[in-house]
């Protein structure tokens, strides 16, 4: 007979982690509706000419520096130390954990290809699932291989580029199926936004094919830190904790620096400007997304293990507790709102559109998550992915309340 791991109960859960993905899923889905909301799609000049053009240049760059990737940098290095988790409980209650974290990615990535092909193009579970089972071998890697590992893979694209690109089928333009995109799904028909959300999933799946080093080192990253127990017992890492947030503040700082002057610098002296400097460079600026991240994260646990801090941060705790359920929900809620077979609001608003929509959003999932949760042990599809690792429909009434 074989032997395996059950889902963990409620009582195993970490708090402060479940918090922290809940303050991941807030910039999730701010740099989420850009593209849900159509404005993404919009050219240059088309941006230009909306009404709130003035403010959207400024919430633009403010998005683009201190959110986006930055907080999907913080939901990659949870997966990771998930990871972590999960393989000390299967240890400590003498199970193995491959075949039931297998059947756990194997309806991760079904959950994932729906959500691409079905409903939005830019989701990034399938890439997860299949990241996480290159996990598996390196498992039992060293702390020193994990550490140099996630930082290499993530600086990697920049280097491999000239291999990989050549490997590639001839891709459309971004601009054409950026216009194509902005076409079809301001339209009326839902048949034909499913229809073109799939060819649009195919196409960003292999003009990004650098997903999977973005993923992959903050994978090896996150599980470094959760072998380690950084998030789970902050407390007796303090020291190491505050050392690791003044150096990913610093490195962020050097990277957004590097990417700011090395044009000109460049330009002042032609003997650097060649590929393999250019490349270098490349490979350098990609440590400040990582870092910053990597701060907030720290910042955030540091803050969380203060009680008062603790008592205003709890409110995120059912958001992360949902947080699969509530990630899917977002893209339903953007199409509803943007798209042209739902409210149909587009793009005209621009970034304070973005922003109010994700208010609402966000508003409504935190109301919601904490009422499911009074009521229920498990967000809809969390439970769902539960019953489908594991082959058992898990208890899905709450005995006792939910105190966050």
């Amino acid at each position: 007979m074989e032997t395996r791991s059950g889902p963990h109960t409620q009582g195993e859960r970490y708090d402060l982690i479940d918090a922290l993905r809940g303050f991941a899923l807030l910039g999730v889905c701010l740099a989420n509706l850009s593209p849900l909301s159509l404005y993404e799609f919009l050219g240059p000049e088309e941006q230009a000419a909306l009404p709130t053009s003035g403010f959207d240049v400024i919430a633009r760059h403010v998005v683009e520096e201190l959110v986006s990737i930055k907080f999907i940098t913080i939901f990659s290095l949870l997966f990771g130390l998930g990871f972590a988790v999960q393989l000390e409980r299967a240890q400590a209650r003498g199970h193995g954990m491959v075949p039931g974290y297998v059947r756990r990615l194997l309806v991760l990535l079904g959950i994932g290809a729906i959500h691409a092909w079905f409903v939005w193009w830019g989701d990034i579970l399938f890439t997860y699932a299949v990241v996480g089972l290159l996990m598996l071998p390196l498992r039992h890697a060293s702390n020193r291989l994990l550490l140099a590992g996630g930082l290499v893979v993530a600086m990697l694209p920049p280097l491999i580029a000239p291999a990989v690109r050549p490997l590639l089928p001839d891709l459309a333009s971004q601009a054409q199926m950026y216009g194509r995109a902005l076409e079809v799904f301001s339209g009326g028909s839902w048949a034909r936004a499913v229809e073109f959300n799939m060819q649009m999933s195919g196409w960003a799946r292999l003009s990004n094919w650098a997903l999977v080093c973005f993923v992959l080192g903050r994978f090896l990253l996150g599980y470094w830190a959760g072998r380690a127990g950084l998030l789970q017992e902050p407390g007796r890492h303090l020291p190491l904790l505050r050392r690791i947030l003044l150096g990913a503040l610093l490195a962020w700082i050097a990277a957004t620096t590097l990417a700011q002057v090395q044009a000109p610098m460049r330009a002042a002296w032609p003997p650097i400007d060649i590929e393999p400097v250019r490349v270098a460079i490349r490979m350098l600026v990609r440590i400040g997304p990582l870092a910053l991240g990597i701060a907030y994260a720290i910042g955030f646990a540091l803050l969380y293990r203060r009680p008062a801090w603790e008592r205003r941060l709890r409110w995120l705790v059912p958001l992360g507790r949902m947080a699969l359920t509530n990630y899917l929900a977002q893209s339903l809620l953007g199409i509803a709102l943007f798209y042209g077979c739902g409210v149909n609001l587009g793009p005209r608003y621009g970034m304070a559109g973005i922003l109010a929509a994700c208010v609402l959003v966000l508003t409504l999932q935190v109301g919601w998550s904490r009422w499911w949760l009074h009521r229920f042990q498990y967000g809809p599809v969390e439970w769902l992915w539960r019953w489908a690792t594991y082959g058992e429909r898990p208890p899905m009434r709450r005995r006792t309340s939910f105190s966050h």
